[in-house]
Parts: structure tokens; sequence; C-alpha cells
């Protein structure tokens, strides 16, 4: 027996009794892929993670809070948690242990909640000049005093960045995003900020409209006065730039950003077999790898060794991207709506599922958790600090 089928099967004999009682034959499976890179430090033994999420029933109140995974123990708890106005989507870590959580598209809020997970500060656009909406995402800028949040104009779609005082959420200011429907951005290492149109406009009540139109980009902005330094197109208009990643890719002077796409053909079939990832390095963007069973839809992205991991949730699917085998994805994981990806410690990746979290590492066995009671989580999450003594 190879080390790889090894680990493959010690890591489905280790979700085995987890997940008995919560999920059935073949809900659940993960693998482990390719080799372990340098170690970073962190703390192998727990997860602070602030998420976003509801109960099992669709129409269960939305809620924003932290879990708390303990590996070693093998346990998972709900931390805390609050009620939100509605869905909450993307969500930025604050240097205390908080976290700064955004509304899901059309939303209005913004809401800041200490390590402890109360509510500190909140804003809602219906109350500042314009018909903006939030577009899902918020950074801190790189000038660390003020937030950066993607919106949108509800009338027209028209893309903007917000430009918020940290401490008060308040809106100081606003960029042209330079495209439609803005969703994530990010820190350029250079000190710009990357943002990524998608280009997916919707009828207020959320079906998809005007596909034919779509003009999806990536668009990398000055961080000082919001000027746009530059823009890339992929070929095929019909694939949105919707979450991105950095990651650090050996022989590259620079991290290299991962892009996850969201595939909007009109063809089922095409649709079906369109790409999953492209990937920036500074200067251009390229699609490395074709297909890739995914239904064409990457729901999220996070750094790995030498390439990145992307979820399908449609399809179940955690894959990995590896520099030195560009045209292949590698299947690392099967989960039922794998969704929510985040780096923790040193090179392992957390995977949320509807059943549960997975830790996919690509040395270590794999590990599989039950949720503490039903929830759906969102579409991200992300490491926090630890509480203050």
């Amino acid at each position: 027996m190879d080390r790889r089928n090894f680990i493959v099967l010690a890591a489905v004999s280790v979700a085995a009794s987890p997940f008995a009682a919560v999920a059935g034959a073949g809900d659940v499976t993960l693998r482990a892929a390719g080799q372990a890179g340098p170690a970073q430090p962190a703390d192998p033994h727990t997860s602070r993670l602030g998420a976003t999420w509801r109960g099992a029933a669709a129409d269960s109140a939305q809620q924003v809070g932290i879990i708390e995974i303990d590996w070693e123990r093998r346990a998972v708890r709900v931390a805390s948690a609050v009620q939100v106005p509605g869905r909450g989507h993307g969500l930025q870590a604050e240097e205390d242990g908080g976290i700064v959580a955004a509304a899901f598209r059309y939303g209005t809020w913004l809401w800041r909640l200490d390590a402890d997970g109360r509510l500190m500060r909140s804003v809602s656009t219906t109350d500042e000049p314009g018909n903006r909406r939030f577009a899902g995402h918020v950074i801190v800028h790189p000038g660390g005093e003020a937030l950066l949040t993607t919106e949108f104009d509800a009338d027209s779609g028209e893309g903007w960045i917000g430009v918020r005082d940290r401490r008060t959420l308040r809106k100081l200011d606003e960029w042209r995003s330079h495209g439609p429907e803005p969703h994530q951005l990010l820190v350029d290492p250079d000190g710009g900020i990357v943002v990524a149109n998608g280009s997916v406009l919707r009828t207020s009540d959320g079906r998809k409209r005007d596909l034919d139109r779509m003009d999806s980009s990536l668009v990398l902005l000055d961080a000082r006065t919001g000027a746009s330094r530059g823009q890339w197109r992929l070929q095929d208009r019909r694939l949105s730039v919707r979450h991105m990643a950095w990651s650090a890719l050996p022989g590259q002077d620079r991290p290299v950003l991962g892009l996850a796409l969201q595939a909007e053909h009109d063809d089922p079939a095409r649709r079906a077999d369109a790409p999953l990832l492209a990937v920036w390095d500074g200067r251009d963007l390229d699609v490395p790898a074709f297909g890739g069973g995914g239904d064409g839809y990457a729901g999220d992205i996070a750094p790995a060794e030498g390439g990145f991991v992307i979820s399908c949730q449609t399809t179940g699917q955690a894959l990995l991207w590896r520099h030195d085998a560009p045209s292949e994805l590698t299947l690392i994981a099967r989960m039922q709506q794998a969704c929510a990806l985040s780096r923790i410690g040193e090179g392992a990746v957390v995977i949320a599922g509807a059943k549960g979290v997975g830790r996919w590492h690509p040395s270590e066995p794999a590990m599989l958790l039950p949720w503490p009671q039903a929830l759906a989580l969102g579409s991200h999450w992300a490491p926090l600090a630890p509480r203050a003594a």
C-alpha cells in the first residue's frame, strides 16, 4: 500500500465515528494529497473562526458569531451567536479577536462584534446618501485606519467601493469599482487593492438578468485615490470572477492570486464543464486548468501549500490545484455542500459542509467533526486571533 492510499483510508476511518450519527455512507470523504510545505507557527490544537449561518430550515434566523474547534478533543462549539437582519456573507477578522461582518448582496447592514461576539457597532446603507447596497465583502484598508466594502447602486448595478471609518463604520468616501457587481476585494502585496467585479446582475427579486452583457473583470485600484491601475478580463465573458486568495508559490517573487470562477453559460453542458480557477501573477490573468467536475461553480478559495483549494458546493467537493501540476485539479474532499474554506496552522485547510467541518492537511490524516447543532454555514469563515487572557 503506498503512502497516498494509506492516508485516504486513515482519513475515512478517523471520520467514521464522529459522523456515524449524522451522516450516511458516502456523505463525507477527505483525502490527503501533495507534499507538505514549510511549517508555519500556529496553535495546531484549537481554532476560532468567525462565521455566518442559519438553522437547518431555510427560513431560520440568520446568525453571525464565533465557532471554536478543539481538534485534539474533537469538539466543535458555538462560542457566540447574534441574530442579524438578513443573510451575512464576508467577514474581516479584527486584531482583538473580534469580527466585522457584511451583509449578503442586496443587504444593507455592516456589523462589528467584539471577541466575545457582542455587537459593538452597526451601520445601514439606508441611512446613507445614494441607493447603495452591500455586495458581500469587507477588508481593512492597507493604511489600517479605514475599512473598504464592496457595494453597488441598487438601481443601475454600478459598482462602488465604500471607504469607511474603521471605528464607527460610517462612510467617508467611495470609489468606482470600474465594473458591475463588485464582489470580493483584497489588499495587493504592493499595497494596492484588487477587486473582483463579478458582473452577474439581478432583478429586485434575485433572478439573474442580462447575462449576455456580462463584463466580469479583475481591477487593481490605487489605495490612496481609488484610481484604476489596471484591468484584466478572461476571454470567456460568461465566467464570473468572484472570490480570491493569495498564495506563495515556489519560484515566484511575489504571491499569486487565485480566483474562484462561476460559470453563467446558457448551455448546461458548457456550464457544467467550465473552468473553476483563474490565476493572476500581477501581469497576466490565465485559466490553468479546464473542467474539474465542479459543475462550473467554485464557491470559495483558500491558499494551500504550492497552490489553492477551491470548494464546489453544488457537487459537494473540495479540489486542490498545485503549481507543479497546473492542468490538474485533485479531489481532496467529498462533503455535502462543501463551501467555506480557511487555511489554519501549518498548511491545514478547514472545510465546512452540511454535516460538519473537515480538516485537510497535505501530509496528515484528515479529520471530520459534526456540528454541535443543526446549522447551515454561510459561504465563508475567517480565522480569529485568540481571546485576550
